[in-house]
């Protein structure tokens, strides 16, 4: 008995899963009644739908029955099949009702957040302003954004929160898919698309417009010309001489700027 059950273990592993997870079970969601391999492959079907009132996404804490994928008996959630006592997952979590064979992921759930998240829970802090995990080489070392995790990536508008995909945190404390962060960079946007301030050291291109700004003499009408900027990367507010080719700080030095209305005097 005990070589059969190993025998269907070894099988289930192999053979059962979908493109999301490997596990030997499929859940019920609660929200329409039907029998899904995991909440994503729910959440895309869902998404598809015609009508948009019927699309909805699966609150993974709502699932209370699973369907072993080995012998089709569906249960209450619990890590082995009542039936057969195949183990639906390799990992297993009942807060979060989840089930995994590929542990290499080093799996974990985190309270605070209150989700199982990847990469082993040695290499992750929480922060708790952010409100998310991080990992350990950005404790004490990165920009507190109350819930930075807790809004959709501003590139390609899915939820940060729970997303599958890397995140990365920029210098300003928000966050963003990394493969979103990559390719702006290969646009050469260097600036947060959601506050504007520089995410990379600009120190070499600030430098390179000072040479062409020293190069580039303005018409004689425009040569003395003033105008208002504020400052993306400090939020200073400034009047400098108008030029053609950029607007530099006086307070932090930067180019990241754009011009503003000058400042209402009191009476």
């Amino acid at each position: 008995m005990e070589g059969a059950v190993n025998d269907r273990l070894e099988f289930g592993k192999m053979g059962y899963g979908c493109k999301h997870y490997q596990r030997r079970c499929k859940i019920r969601a609660p929200c329409c009644n039907e029998i899904f391999a995991c909440r994503h492959c729910h959440n895309e079907a869902m998404s598809t739908l015609s009508n948009p009132l019927d699309r909805h996404d699966l609150v993974r804490q709502n699932v209370q029955q699973v369907v072993c994928a080995v012998c089709d008996t569906e249960q209450k959630i619990s890590r082995v099949c009542s039936n057969c006592g195949v183990n639906m997952g390799e990992y297993f979590c009942e807060v979060c009702k989840f089930y995994d064979d590929d542990t290499s992921k080093g799996q974990f759930h985190c309270v605070d957040c209150g989700i199982c998240r990847i990469g082993g829970r040695e290499n992750f802090f929480h922060c708790k302003k952010c409100g998310s995990c991080y990992s350990v080489g950005l404790r004490d070392n990165h920009l507190c954004v109350e819930n930075s995790m807790r809004h959709h990536c501003p590139i390609c508008y899915e939820y940060l929160f729970d997303s599958l995909k890397e995140t990365i945190v920029m210098k300003c404390g928000h966050t963003m898919h990394m493969e979103c962060y990559r390719e702006m960079m290969k646009h050469d946007q260097f600036c947060c698309p959601i506050c504007s301030k520089s995410v990379v050291d600009m120190s070499k291109a600030w430098r390179k417009i000072d040479e062409e700004i020293e190069a580039t003499v303005m018409p004689e009408d425009y040569r003395y010309k003033k105008v208002w900027i504020l400052c993306n990367d400090c939020n200073d507010t400034t009047e400098v001489f108008f030029h053609i080719i950029g607007h530099k700080c006086s307070h932090c030095r930067s180019y990241n700027t754009r011009t503003i209305s000058p400042p209402v005097l009191p009476w």
